[in-house]
């Protein structure tokens, strides 16, 4: 097992300042493999000022003193790949071969994507007699979730570096490893002293020192719209900026004359990627009534290829859930759907077949749902799918809608005319469209209770440049 009592603070490993420990659970073997040290308000003081003091030097630097640093992040994380793969693969419980693609390869796609963005970014612009300036907003305190540990650190971290601003980095407490194999590869990359700094710790202690630091001029923060509501309020109070990226209860809606299965198959896909715990899931299928029982058939159909099975195993589609508490969350919301008339025609809150030990939910779908039920309406965050009828497309429009969130979703017709004209009514942040493909550079982000801001691309590095005009 391993044991750490450090925290990366002013380019160095430094003890960290409290006497806590965060265990780190195999979710698949429920054994602790690792701790990791319980950060007080006193490491997050201490990394704050650390970023304080880098500010101005680092904000300084020129785009090519930044891109030839950047460049050597992407190769100590190329480098690392496999161990990065294994390590989430082990603290999150995700199948070693979406960990390899997903969860490691994905994040080193989207920090190698910053380095032409960096390159030609219009730092300096010239409207009429006045030059507008783009600097950096200042010290980031960066907060992450659990379910995509590297990925949503990659998507703060990096594009706050390449717009000039130092970092202090708080991982979720499920998933703290992945975060140190980064801070390794950001000081083997010779970044300065004091221009990244990593604090582990619990949200409410370590979490809301970093939220409310009076040093600290940008929180961006990804997880529940609760906790992103009580960071908004917080900063709110210090007059800092914000980039919330919280939850989501996405609709796939399948207009008549789409491709029904393939629309039924790639919905049963992302929703059971990473056990169900994407804030983008299309959690909601939404086809209309004609359909409906060929689209519940579909989707029983496909649910039996998603067995519950070893993270560690290739051939596993479907891992564990996060932690005890999340598999509790998980099977609560189901036994409520049934008592509010859901029906359940595959999986269930039982434990799977065999898989007594660890935290496991088997693969499910909902039937029967109606658009005012809590399944329809909460995050869940597990391998669930609820399957909703319509009558017509406003029908269809106003069940998408018809919730506080407005993150991500899709939408399948016969053609992409009909598919657009539906995607831009709906109240989302991102739509795809028959199946489109995941792209790193458009901006992510949502609308209503998902959030405020966005991330990746050119969007992501905006975020933390502000305006400053000069009049001649």
């Amino acid at each position: 097992m391993q044991q750490h009592a450090d925290q990366y603070i002013d380019g160095a490993w430094r003890p960290s300042l409290g006497d806590g420990v965060l265990e780190v659970v195999n979710p698949a073997t429920e054994e602790v493999i690792a701790t990791v040290p319980a950060g007080t308000a006193a490491d997050v003081d201490a990394a704050v000022r650390a970023a304080r003091a880098a500010a101005r030097a680092w904000g300084a630097t020129t785009r090519e003193q930044r891109l030839v640093l950047l460049t050597r992040l992407c190769e100590e994380l190329e480098a690392a790949r496999t161990e990065i793969a294994g390590t989430i693969s082990a603290e999150l419980g995700s199948p070693i071969s979406f960990a390899t693609t997903v969860q490691a390869g994905l994040p080193i796609t989207v920090a190698r994507s910053y380095l032409p963005i960096l390159a030609e970014y219009p730092f300096v612009e010239q409207v009429k007699n006045s030059t507008v300036l783009a600097e950096p907003a200042g010290v980031v305190g960066a907060i992450t979730p659990w379910n995509y540990p590297l990925h949503q650190i990659v998507a703060k971290v990096v594009p706050a570096l390449a717009a000039g601003c130092p970092v202090v980095l708080k991982p979720a407490e499920d998933t703290p490893l992945t975060a140190r194999l980064f801070a390794r590869a950001m000081h083997t990359a010779g970044f300065p002293v004091g221009v990244f700094n990593l604090v582990t710790g619990v949200g409410e202690v370590a979490g809301a020192a970093l939220a409310e630091h009076p040093e600290v001029d940008l929180v961006s923060f990804t997880g529940s719209t609760a906790v992103g509501r009580a960071i908004a309020e917080t900063a709110g109070r210090g007059i800092k900026r914000v980039a919330l990226e919280l939850g989501g209860k996405s609709a796939n809606v399948v207009l008549p004359g789409a491709d029904l299965a393939r629309a039924v198959n790639v919905n049963l896909a992302n929703v059971m990627a990473n056990a169900g715990q994407t804030c983008s899931a299309w959690t909601r299928l939404l086809v209309h009534r004609d359909d409906y029982q060929e689209a519940v058939r579909l989707a029983v159909e496909a649910a039996d290829k998603y067995v519950p099975g070893d993270p560690a195993d290739p051939q596993t589609r479907l891992g564990p859930v996060v932690s005890a508490k999340q598999r509790e969350r998980v099977r609560g919301y189901l036994r409520s759907a049934v008592e509010q008339g859901a029906r359940i025609v595959v999986g269930g809150p039982e434990a799977p077949a065999g898989r007594s030990l660890g935290y496991y939910v088997r693969p499910t779908v909902l039937a029967d749902v109606t658009p005012e039920m809590t399944v329809a309406q909460e995050e869940i965050f597990g391998p669930v799918l609820s399957i909703l009828a319509y009558h017509d497309e406003e029908h269809a429009l106003e069940i998408a809608n018809g919730t506080v969130y407005g993150l991500a979703g899709g939408v399948w017709a016969a053609d992409r005319e009909t598919a657009v004209a539906f995607a831009r009514r709906m109240d989302t942040g991102q739509v795809d469209i028959n199946g489109g493909r995941y792209n790193p550079l458009a901006p992510f982000g949502g609308y209503k209770a998902s959030g405020v801001g966005r991330e990746l691309g050119r969007h992501g590095l905006a975020e933390y440049l502000q305006p400053k005009s000069l009049q001649f």
